[in-house]
């Protein structure tokens, strides 16, 4: 018997009544989001060992409904992202335009590695990219590639700069970061091949960022010793505690010393679009290279990331796979081929999820969205500034800052009723081996009903722990 593709393609209406399905459920979702849970960490051995759950593929499918269930229930506990409560960490929350442009995406189901099997849609994804440079005031040499994140970023920035400025043999070269530097440019070193040592801590100054100073005797002192410095991370706002580096000064330094310039955007770059932040960001339009995750500035989902290079000549020339046989009914293109500007041959059309989004909200309604964040975590730092007995961190450059009580236990134990209460979530991180509280404001539903619940439970249990004392 021929079955051939009818068992998995529904009819117009089938399809219409799967999507009526599953949009019910996440309009429910996304309505009830106010009222659900921040974070759950109760009964997770209990979700984890529910049969439903765990169920192996059968012979015979399950209804669509029942299958929801299952999601949602898996979906009940650990943090929710879209939560508007959701302080503790950095991503944003995820626009359902989006999540349209993902479903989308994913029905058309294009191959976009290559430029000539769906010529239209790589333009849109290079006019994205185009977008994103002239964001940053790179010139028009420059290019891009949308990744999964950060993390695949900085590996592809150092792979692009290592084949421009290291030989064969690498292992002597140098990289500059602090200790306040992204945890994922170590990871991408050590996967390369990079020897641990060959990743130096620049000094600190007083304000948790990097010296300057301290990096131009570094690169003296290793240049003497006989090593390579070539690649230097500079972060514009660091996810501990979102400072910014001295962008311009750092990369003074990088041009007088042939050293590539990576400034690590990922949490902060897309505050660029506000005044406020084009102010404290100065010096970032300098970079050889810079990562961005749109699933944080740009509030979209999780896996979208994007890698700019000031000479995209030199992003391909590290990533080109040459002319593959298989592959030679597909050159030809004036546009770009994606898979010679990155690791990935096959990958989805990432593009989509920002080009929708922005063409059908505009560019102001992001701008407007973050400099909102930048008022609310300047506001809740003004109002706890005036806590007895919490000890707060400098005033935020962007959305993020840190405070704690005299004490690690103290301290520990604040952040634990205020989570436990349940309307917001609140993180830890430590700065200079101090276990400290850690706001960040940066999900697109937070408003000052969130940020004003965060204050309040931060004021009643500072006073109930002073009591207690």
């Amino acid at each position: 018997m021929e079955i051939g593709g009818r068992v998995l393609e529904p009819t117009a209406d089938e399809f219409r009544r799967l999507l009526s399905t599953v949009v019910d459920y996440l309009c429910a979702t996304v309505e009830s989001l106010p009222d659900a849970p921040v974070a759950r960490s109760d009964g997770i051995a209990e979700l984890l060992a529910d049969p439903r759950l765990r169920q192996a593929p059968q012979e015979a499918g399950r209804p669509l409904g029942e299958l929801l269930e299952v999601i949602d229930r898996a979906a009940s506990k650990g943090f929710n992202p879209s939560h508007p409560g959701l302080l503790g960490f950095v991503p944003g929350g995820g626009i359902v335009t989006a999540g349209v442009a993902d479903l989308v995406a994913d029905v058309l189901n294009r191959y976009t590695g290559q430029a000539t099997p769906s010529p239209g849609l790589v333009a849109m994804e290079t006019d994205v990219l185009r977008w994103l440079s002239d964001l940053f005031d790179l010139p028009e040499e420059a290019a891009g590639i949308l990744t999964t994140g950060a993390s695949l970023a900085v590996l592809s920035a150092l792979i692009t700069a290592r084949t421009a400025l290291l030989p064969a043999d690498f292992l002597d070269g140098t990289i500059y970061v602090t200790a306040q530097t992204h945890a994922h440019v170590a990871k991408a070193a050590r996967l390369l091949g990079f020897p641990s040592e060959a990743v130096r801590l620049v000094a600190l100054d007083a304000g948790l960022r990097m010296d300057p100073a301290a990096l131009q005797a570094s690169i003296t002192a290793d240049r003497a010793a006989g090593r390579r410095p070539f690649f230097v991370v500079a972060s514009a706002g660091t996810t501990n505690t979102g400072r910014v580096d001295p962008l311009a000064a750092v990369a003074d330094i990088a041009a007088d010393k042939g050293i590539w310039l990576h400034v690590d955007a990922a949490y902060g770059g897309f505050f660029q679009l506000t005044e406020r932040g084009r102010k404290a960001l100065t010096g970032i339009e300098r970079a050889d290279s810079l990562a961005l995750d749109a699933h944080k500035g740009m509030f979209l989902p999780f896996g979208t990331g994007c890698l700019l290079v000031r000479d995209g000549r030199l992003l391909r020339q590290a990533h080109s796979m040459g002319d593959a046989d298989y592959l030679q009914d597909l050159r030809g293109s004036t546009l770009p081929d994606f898979a010679d500007y990155g690791p990935e041959l096959t990958r989805d059309f990432r593009g989509l999820r920002l080009w929708l989004p922005l063409q059908l909200h505009g560019v102001a309604a992001f701008r407007e969205m973050l400099d909102e964040k930048l008022d609310l975590a300047r506001f809740a730092h003004r109002e706890l500034s005036t806590v007895p007995g919490l000890i707060l961190s400098e005033p935020p450059e962007l959305s993020t800052f840190c405070f704690r009580l005299s004490s690690e236990d103290a301290t520990a134990e604040l952040l634990r009723r205020v989570n436990d209460e349940g309307r917001v979530y609140l993180s830890s991180t430590r700065i200079d081996g101090q276990f400290v509280i850690r706001l960040c404001v940066l999900n697109f539903r937070t408003s000052l009903s969130q940020v004003s619940d965060a204050i309040d439970s931060l004021c009643r249990h500072t006073a109930g722990l002073a009591a207690e004392m």
